[in-house]
């Protein structure tokens, strides 16, 4: 038994990174690390350890994840939850899946763990008790007092390699953080788990039935799709919206770790984290002689501990300390860096004031691209529109807008009523209100144009879909 299935869990809001992560566009899919995001790395690090890779990830998502696959060199499976349930519910999904022999690694899509081959030799490691029907889970050693982890509590050793766990301990107060560290035998808890598909079906059906019934419901109506072109190499299964809708949302820890008697842990000794706050993120940036840390265009006079993220634009911080800068083109978040845990508290208030920028980037990630609204006024809107080299808009038409498309960088193939023809860098066409039209790329490289919209109501529902490669018409 030495193949292994990554299970990839995209779900979370990442929330706790705003603005740079917001809901329509959570942190693991954000290049945060070497132009890369924490997905992409993810599924670069289990990659070789056997098995074909499956996603539990959004509906809204599955391009996002798709891309990420496609741009890690992998295959694979997207399980789509119509909404979300939290990890017992994704897991069981996976499971239900699987070959009840087969062996299954739960990894969040959101961690950064630098050196991948550390991580996979203690995944390995696991493989004996995981055989011998343990539910096996990893724990960090820990660097310092954290309070942002739970902690698991060692207990004794096991002829397998791997000690039993004795205790799940909750997110400590500093104090007792401290305590922990100092009594020895803890780990942090980073929530990757390895057991036989089999083996976890039984720990659910024993402590969380309920929640086993309902993905096992929802996957008997799944539907499977194969995108193609719109993917290549990806599968998409659907479970049953109103069985899984019925599910009830708990965690796996709450709802079979804690409660079940054969869980293992196996120490994991490299470098990790979370990346769950700015802190975190700040972190990865090397600090400077006043333990200021800058990610692009960030400048720094006479201030200490001031982390600056700008990648966009010139930011300065003048005789600063303790603070977190970030910029984005819609929004600019400043805080003091013991208020980083508190940063979800403010996209909620900024929810409660329908502040579009809560939820909403103002560059969008379309599965054909991107567009970012660059100026509005009465009447008129300004984009910038990214297409992917082959990819396509849908076959479409608008009831109150005109459109002007002027190309910028590379080609592109203009669908208008009857007519299809090309245009070139510096070229431009007209789309007058109600006029049938699609925008595809030709080429091997991106398409970038502007486009300037005019009329009554520029409002993104105002989109007839008459044809679609990705299924939205």
């Amino acid at each position: 038994m030495s193949s292994i299935t990554p299970v990839i869990l995209c779900g979370g809001s990442g929330t706790r990174l705003w603005p740079l992560s917001r809901k329509s566009f959570p942190k693991q899919f954000v290049p945060l690390v070497g132009h890369k995001s924490l997905l992409q790395l993810t599924l670069e690090r289990v990659a070789g350890l056997g098995g074909e890779v499956v996603c539990v990830a959004a509906e809204d998502h599955r391009f996002l994840v798709a891309d990420a696959l496609r741009q890690a060199g992998q295959k694979g499976t997207l399980l789509l939850e119509p909404v979300a349930r939290n990890t017992a519910a994704a897991m069981a999904l996976a499971a239900l899946r699987a070959q009840p022999d087969e062996v299954l690694l739960f990894c969040p899509a959101d961690h950064h763990i630098p050196d991948a081959e550390a991580f996979r030799r203690t995944m390995r490691e696991g493989l004996a008790a995981a055989a011998g029907g343990m539910i096996v889970t990893f724990g960090v050693v820990p660097s310092f007092p954290s309070t942002a982890y739970g902690y698991i509590r060692q207990g004794a050793a096991r002829a397998d390699g791997s000690r039993q766990v004795a205790q799940f301990i909750e997110k400590p107060d500093a104090a007792r953080a401290q305590q922990l560290l100092l009594q020895g035998d803890v780990l942090w808890n980073a929530g990757i788990f390895l057991a036989q598909a089999g083996v976890l079906v039984d720990a659910l059906q024993k402590h969380a039935p309920d929640i086993l019934a309902s993905c096992r419901t929802a996957l008997q109506g799944a539907k499977t799709e194969q995108p193609g072109s719109a993917a290549p190499g990806v599968s998409f299964v659907r479970p049953d919206r109103a069985a899984f809708e019925a599910c009830r949302s708990q965690s796996i820890d709450y709802a079979v770790m804690e409660k079940h008697p054969d869980v293992a842990v196996i120490p994991f000794r490299g470098q990790w984290s979370d990346v769950g706050s700015w802190n975190a993120v700040a972190d990865l940036a090397p600090p400077d002689a006043q333990d200021n840390r800058i990610q692009g265009q960030g400048w720094t006079r006479q201030a200490r501990n001031t982390f600056i993220h700008a990648p966009h634009r010139p930011v300065v911080a003048l005789g600063t300390e303790d603070l977190l800068i970030i910029d984005t083109p819609d929004a600019v978040l400043v805080a003091a860096r013991d208020c980083a845990e508190q940063v979800k508290d403010v996209v909620a208030m900024l929810e409660e004031g329908n502040a579009a920028q809560a939820a909403f980037h103002r560059k969008v990630v379309r599965p054909w691209g991107w567009y970012d609204s660059v100026d509005a006024g009465d009447r008129f809107q300004v984009k910038r529109i990214g297409v992917k080299p082959g990819a396509s808009l849908s076959l479409q038409k608008h009831h109150h807008r005109a459109e002007h498309w002027i190309v910028v960088r590379g080609t592109a193939e203009v669908t208008r009523g009857t007519e299809v023809y090309l245009l070139s860098e510096n070229q431009s066409t007209y789309i007058p209100i109600g006029e049938v039209h699609r925008l595809h790329n030709p080429g091997k490289m991106e398409l970038e144009m502007i486009e300037v919209q005019s009329g009554g109501y520029l409002g993104e529902d105002d989109i007839v879909r008459i044809e679609d490669t990705y299924g939205r018409a």
